[in-house]
């Protein structure tokens, strides 16, 4: 899986108005919030907790443009609750933002 830069790392710049230190410190708090919500989402042992983790990750996509991370926030909520498959492309996927 490749990280795809595009509208997610315009959005940091905008964000970080050009303060190099800003911009890093918003890309590791993406990185974290990604990270917490793929585990509560591997965690989830119900379908309104898989549901709920689903959401957020898909609300941080768009709150970042992030493209990528939308696609598959919105494949795990179509998917069935727990489906190992769409935990481990979120898993690469966070893997790729460094």
């Amino acid at each position: 899986m490749a990280y795809e830069a595009g509208a997610f790392e315009a959005t940091l710049a905008a964000a970080a108005g050009g303060d190099p230190l800003l911009l890093s410190e918003l890309r590791v708090a993406y990185a974290a919030s990604v990270a917490r919500q793929i585990d509560l989402l591997d965690r989830a042992r119900c379908d309104g907790n898989w549901i709920v983790s689903a959401q957020r990750l898909k609300g941080l996509a768009a709150s970042f443009d992030a493209g990528e991370l939308l696609v598959l926030a919105e494949a795990a909520l179509e998917c069935a609750p727990g489906d190992p498959a769409i935990v481990r492309r979120l898993y690469l996927y966070h893997a790729c933002l460094f």
